[in-house]
């Protein structure tokens, strides 16, 4: 059999409807990993979608209880004696399905096609794209005779969308058994629908409080006014000495010194179009904005009542603050870096604190690394097309536990795109976007069995 073959029997399984089929099984399982009492369904879809799929291709796979009493893991492996190993990955949570909010009266836990849409809570984060892999890779398999020519690993986690909880402390027990060449997995969006996209790693993120509490209770603000500090208008100015009028990050250690020419090179060829020019950092490209440098934004206030504001100077505000960033931050120095430029500026009044979100590390692998080279040839190679390579994705992954706990260089492929509402009612992925990522995938997939991939480093 060929390369050709695995790609048009992995075409096959989307024409004949048996992928949507598929992804119709896994939508209906709801495994909203925030939900308390959640866990037998985050089971069930281990148990009941994908171990099926899996041991018929061979995988011997266990169930890894989550160190930190999440959701549980799904750790599986086939092996084959030549060739690289290879470790893949997706999650089988979503985030809450938001019954009651779907246009047209359709429900998240059930697949339903309108047009090249299909809407349903998971079908582009993350269901939906790791079935895509897994479809590809049956076919390959076939293809090949039964064999991949490589050993692939998988896991399946269960708690993403709660923060990744246990997956540190997972990987740090299993690094033996996950250990491999290279990871290749796929989440977050394409630059643009009709372009295949790689991404290497992903912005890391840190959101943090900015408290400025002058006294208990509020003060009449005819008695008091012009008197006493109003903290809004305290943190407002606070705010202000953060980026300048524009976005542009005032903060010295926040501007970061890795937008080298490799990456500006990359990025040069993925242009983001389609907004304002004016806002961020001057003399950047959109695409350098979003993918190569820092932002900060402000996610919400809190300071008196707004639905119902009485006559009195509040005694404290509170803005929910975030810094996306990217490597060459050094996250430690975050915050600290905050304190001493608000003292600098005058506002040493205004407390820096630590927010109970989950942080994530920003991750990077070089555009010309030898396994990005390999995975855009790939690419190219089954669409005729040459993907958009991006250093990182604009948003945050776990990736730092593949980069840094095991050790080895990641490759997504994004099977989505940026309009899908994923976090949202009305989430959706796009048919053509996974027709042809199973293509992709399938001619990947039987790539890595045909020798001539990167060394291990």
């Amino acid at each position: 059999m060929t390369r050709e073959a695995a790609i048009a029997a992995a075409e096959a399984a989307f024409d004949s409807g048996a992928f949507e089929a598929a992804l119709a099984r896994l939508v209906a399982l709801p495994t909203e990993s925030q939900r308390p009492g959640a866990e037998p369904d985050l089971r069930r879809y281990l148990d009941e979608a994908i171990r099926p799929m899996l041991e018929p291709m061979g995988f011997a796979l266990r169930i890894a209880e989550n160190p930190r009493g999440g959701g549980p893991f799904l750790i599986a492996e086939r092996r084959e004696d030549a060739g690289p190993v290879v470790l893949s990955y997706g999650h089988g949570d979503v985030v809450p399905g938001m019954e009651g909010r779907w246009r047209d009266g359709r429900s998240p836990w059930a697949l339903d096609r309108a047009g090249d849409r299909l809407y349903g809570r998971g079908t582009a984060d993350n269901k939906g794209q790791h079935l895509v892999n897994l479809t590809a890779l049956e076919a390959a398999l076939k293809a090949r005779g039964g064999k991949l020519g490589f050993t692939l690993r998988l896991v399946i986690e269960m708690g993403e969308e709660a923060g990744s909880l246990g997956l540190h402390e997972l990987f740090v027990k299993e690094r033996e058994a996950l250990a491999a060449d290279v990871l290749i997995a796929s989440d977050g969006p394409r630059l643009t629908p009709d372009r295949p996209t790689l991404f290497m790693g992903a912005r890391g993120g840190l959101s943090f409080d900015l408290t400025v509490d002058l006294r208990a209770g509020g003060r009449h603000s005819g008695n008091w006014g012009g008197l006493i500090a109003d903290p809004m208008i305290r943190l407002a100015h606070a705010l202000a000495v953060i980026t300048d009028a524009q976005g542009a990050i005032r903060v010295p250690e926040w501007r970061p010194d890795s937008l080298t020419p490799a990456v500006r090179a990359a990025l040069a060829d993925c242009p983001v179009e389609g907004f304002e020019e004016g806002w961020g950092e001057p003399g950047l490209t959109p695409s350098e904005r979003v993918f190569g440098w820092n932002s900060f934004a402000v996610l919400a206030v809190e300071h008196g009542d707004p639905a119902s504001p009485v006559n009195a100077i509040a005694g404290r505000a509170r803005a929910r603050c975030q810094l996306r960033f990217v490597v060459g931050t050094d996250p430690k120095e975050i915050l600290p870096a905050l304190r001493r430029h608000l003292a600098r500026e005058g506002f040493a009044d205004v407390e820096v604190s630590d927010s109970a979100d989950v942080a994530f590390t920003a991750t990077r692998l070089d555009p010309d690394a030898p396994w990005a080279r390999w995975a855009a040839a790939s690419l190219e190679r089954t669409t005729g097309r040459r993907p958009a390579i991006l250093p990182n994705l604009g948003g945050s992954l776990p990736n730092e536990e593949f980069t840094d706990t095991l050790g080895m260089p990641t490759i997504w492929v994004p099977h989505s795109y940026s309009g899908c509402s994923q976090h949202a009612p009305d989430e959706h992925a796009l048919r053509p976007i996974l027709r042809e990522g199973l293509a992709i995938m399938a001619g990947l997939w039987w790539d890595l069995g045909e020798g001539g991939t990167p060394r291990r480093a």
